[in-house]
């Protein structure tokens, strides 16, 4: 995992709006902000829209594109953001953000995991960068699908997280109650159910996530 240089974004080639939605994996255009103009976005502007809290975006070859999350996906995340914290912070392995923690993968490319593990060992100086967007890759990404979320998109920012340097993509699907677990250099993910336990990697090593634990947060109710 290394850090890489800002430079100025890359305008998306794209002559209609159609080749710009097939670009960015098929997603509805409700998630492609119109202003500023889709190309011409700045690490500025996507920082800017979201202080604003109108909208939680990522930046995409010049192109602000919403993130899509709902309550249900916001459940599952803040879940798995708990349980890591509860992992990580005791033994000071590192940072677990949350889905408005913007990291820089490359010049032009920002994205912002669901929630996300970077272990000391991968930031700089081995302390919580000051900046709002850090050059930075972690060592886990996971993101919570919704309905507006496409298997194009997914696997184009699958791909990046891994080019990027990041060890392991977690793909939780709320529908089906199951979670894709892609490792970097391996074809296939392992696809875990509420029957299986996922065990964490690398600086992870020991984590462990019960499956079914997880997705029983749709099933509380009231008492």
């Amino acid at each position: 995992m290394t850090t890489v240089e800002i430079e100025p974004p890359v305008s998306v080639e794209a002559p209609t709006l159609q080749d710009l939605v097939d670009a960015l994996g098929g997603i509805p255009l409700s998630r492609i902000l119109a202003r500023p103009a889709p190309g011409l976005a700045t690490e500025q502007d996507l920082i800017q829209v979201n202080a604003s809290k109108r909208h939680l975006c990522e930046l995409v070859d010049g192109v602000l594109v919403e993130k899509a999350m709902g309550l249900r996906e916001s459940l599952l995340a803040g879940v798995i953001l708990a349980l890591l914290r509860e992992f990580a912070v005791p033994r000071n392995l590192g940072l677990v953000t949350g889905a408005d923690g913007m990291l820089r993968l490359f010049p032009g490319l920002i994205r912002a995991p669901d929630v996300a593990f970077i272990s000391w060992v991968h930031i700089p100086e081995g302390k919580v960068p000051e900046e709002a967007v850090p050059s930075l890759a972690p060592d886990l990404a996971v993101e919570v699908l919704s309905e507006s979320n496409t298997k194009a998109e997914m696997n184009r920012k699958r791909q990046e997280y891994f080019d990027s340097g990041v060890d392991n993509v977690w793909l939780v699907y709320p529908k089906s109650r199951t979670v894709a677990v892609y490792e970097k250099g391996r074809e296939s993910p392992r696809i875990y159910d509420q029957s299986q336990t996922i065990e964490g990697q690398f600086a992870l090593a020991g984590f462990r996530l019960v499956v079914a634990d997880l997705f029983a947060e749709f099933d509380r109710c009231r008492p």
